[in-house]
This record gives C-alpha cells, sequence and structure tokens, in this order.
C-alpha cells in the first residue's frame, strides 16, 4: 500500500471514531448557523460582508478544535504510538490526521454555505476561488491544530494554547471588520495571519470583490502557509509524539 494509500486509511479511521458522532457533527453545524442567524437578524442589509468571515471562523474554530481532539485523546490512549511504531512515517500520519480534520471544516462549511445561498440569498460569483480557499483554509488550520495539540498532553491543554491565537487572530484577520476600515497599526498583523488571506479568499468568491485588487496575492499567501504547516508538522509529531 502506498503512503496515499495508507493517509486515506487513517483518515477513513478518524472519521467513522471521532467525526461521525452526533455531538460533533450537532457542534459543526449549529455554532456558526446560530452566530450567522445572528448577525443577519441585527443587519439584513449587510450581513453578506461578514459572511465569508464567519465562514472563515468556522475552518479555525472546527479544524483545530477537532485536530486536537482526536490527536490528544490518542496520545492518552496509546494510539498515536503504535501508529508509529506501525511501518508508517509521520507525514504519512500526519496526512491522514490532517485530511480526516480538513474533511470536516470543509463539511460543515459546505453546509453552511448552502443555508446562506439558499435561505439568505449569499451570492457565489466565483466558486472555484471559494472552493480553493475552503481547501487551503482546511489544510492549513487542520495542521496547525495537529501541532499544536501533539506538544501537550491533555485536550484542554491544546485548547488553552490555541486559543492564544485563535481569538487574536479574529479580531486581526477582517472576519468582523473589512481591512480597509482597521487601523493602520493593526493592518501589519493583520497581512501576516493565515486566517486574514482565507477570508479574503472567501471574499473574493462570494462577491468578487475583497481588500487585495488581485486574487493571486491572498491565494499565493495561503498557499505558502499550508506548505510551511505541511512541512513543520511532520517532524513536530516524531518528536513530540511519543512524550
Amino acid at each position: 500500500m502506498s503512503g496515499i494509500g495508507r493517509a486515506l486509511y487513517i483518515s477513513r479511521k478518524d472519521i467513522e471514531s471521532y467525526y461521525c458522532k452526533p455531538p460533533l457533527v450537532t457542534w459543526g453545524l449549529l455554532f456558526p448557523a446560530v452566530l450567522m442567524l445572528a448577525v443577519y437578524l441585527k443587519d439584513r442589509a449587510g450581513y453578506i460582508a461578514v459572511a465569508p468571515g464567519i465562514i472563515g471562523m468556522t475552518l479555525l474554530f472546527g479544524n483545530t478544535s477537532m485536530a486536537a481532539i482526536v490527536v490528544t485523546f490518542e496520545k492518552r490512549t496509546g494510539t498515536l504510538e503504535r501508529l508509529l511504531l506501525a511501518p508508517v512515517s509521520a507525514r504519512t500520519i500526519v496526512l491522514g490526521k490532517a485530511l480526516s480534520a480538513a474533511a470536516y471544516g470543509i463539511a460543515t462549511s459546505i453546509v453552511l454555505t448552502l443555508g446562506l445561498i439558499v435561505l439568505l440569498g449569499m451570492p457565489l460569483v466565483r466558486p472555484g476561488v471559494f472552493v480553493l480557499a475552503l481547501v487551503l483554509g482546511a489544510g492549513t488550520f487542520s495542521l496547525l491544530g495537529i501541532i499544536v495539540s501533539i506538544m501537550v498532553k491533555e485536550v484542554f491543554e491544546a485548547m488553552t494554547l490555541m486559543n492564544f491565537f485563535r481569538f487574536p487572530l479574529l479580531f486581526v484577520s477582517g472576519v468582523f471588520m473589512p481591512l480597509a476600515q482597521m487601523p493602520s497599526w493593526v493592518k501589519p498583523m493583520a497581512y501576516i495571519s493565515p486566517l486574514t488571506h482565507v477570508v479574503e479568499l472567501l471574499r473574493f468568491g462570494t462577491s468578487g470583490e475583497a481588500h487585495f485588487t488581485a486574487v493571486w496575492a491572498p491565494l499565493a499567501v495561503s498557499a505558502v502557509f499550508f506548505a510551511v504547516s505541511c512541512a513543520v508538522a511532520g517532524p513536530v509529531l516524531g518528536r513530540y509524539a511519543t512524550r
């Protein structure tokens, strides 16, 4: 079996064991839906501007949280250590874990997007860019969740550590406020945030307009973040998984 085949097998096992559980599915769908409904009821004329940010936030929290739950649970039960003893490379294990977490985030985001389109009339003028943003965002955030959770022992430790960067990202990444309206001292932090560029790609996909005048700029930065996360996750797993 090839490395891709082994990764897909790991991913399938995780989906069947963890991600298909009713509480996780319910949480993944209800949390962003309720938040989007609250925004819509507050400002029915301006909810479209916030919708891409809510979808990006769904990816960030859904992927990092689910990846952390799975990895820390398997560290505690010894499942991850047994995987490392199998004839499977650390990168293959990371790929399998990231694929399952990314699939969860993409699935919940697509359901949210379909609800926004059908029920609230959200436009989708560039569906290809929108889907690419979902894939890059889900992949990057899943890998970040894996990297953080590998270095700790308990779920609450992983969540606490991730909240140190997740919540600041919400306020500097254009989720609730367009980049053009941000103070000048905040914009440098926004430009180095992976969430910023995912949200901007989602805005390109929904309305065809965003802060960046060309779609390749956030696309290139998102691809770099994804590539760096891929390069870092494997060595981190090999070093910290058994600690």
